[in-house]
């Protein structure tokens, strides 16, 4: 109970963890609706890889992560904010920093490396193989989730791991119970329950 806790505080704050043994499952997937973005532009997000292109002057053209801060750092520019812009709103800040050297520059971004801003991800935490962010896909379930993160360790007490959603600065995240052994374990894809973008999941040791 105590790691549960632990792991759970950084993610829900302290007035929550009561709510994470709820008892409550997920919403079935046909109960859930993913709100459809209002715009097809991608906005770039921490850890995503971008390839900058400057016509003409090829010893400017790079391909650079973007830090957790949300900022680059390329030739002649030490920061810049990449965080929350389109490649195209990236790519017309480049070029009002590179006027001071490069007359009338032009310059193309592409995202090569997708891992999108922080609300556009599923997060895994504990005891799972590789728990870290994953850029979220449309109808994406958790398995698909789990195959991402390469499944459970061998301490993990799957049907004890639980799903927060939502949330705010001011209130509390939702939280379910996820039956992951069940699903991993036994195949019962009645535990194979949808993902939503910002879904944090949360996977804690057994008690041996």
């Amino acid at each position: 109970m105590a790691a549960v806790c632990l792991i759970a505080v950084g993610v829900t704050g302290c007035s929550s963890i009561t709510s994470l043994f709820n008892g409550d499952d997920p919403p079935a997937p046909g109960n859930v609706m993913v709100q459809q973005p209002t715009t097809p532009d991608y906005r770039i997000g921490p850890l995503d890889t971008i390839q900058i292109f400057v016509w003409q002057s090829p010893e400017f053209s790079v391909t650079v992560p973007v830090r957790p801060d949300g900022r680059i750092s390329t030739p002649l520019i030490e920061d810049l904010e990449a965080t929350g812009k389109t490649p195209t709103q990236l790519a017309r800040a480049i070029e009002q920093k590179l006027k001071v050297y490069v007359q009338d520059p032009l310059v193309t971004v592409i995202v090569s490396g997708f891992a999108g801003p922080f609300d556009q991800q599923v997060r895994v935490v504990g005891e799972a193989a590789q728990p870290r962010a994953i850029p979220y896909r449309a109808n994406m379930t958790m398995l698909d989730v789990m195959i991402e993160v390469g499944g459970l360790t061998e301490f993990a007490s799957g049907n004890r791991a639980v799903l927060a959603r939502g949330g705010s600065a001011t209130t509390d995240k939702t939280t379910f119970n996820v039956r992951l052994d069940d699903l991993l374990r036994d195949g019962d894809i009645r535990a194979n329950v949808p993902v939503l973008p910002g879904d944090v999941i949360i996977i804690p040791q057994s008690w041996f």
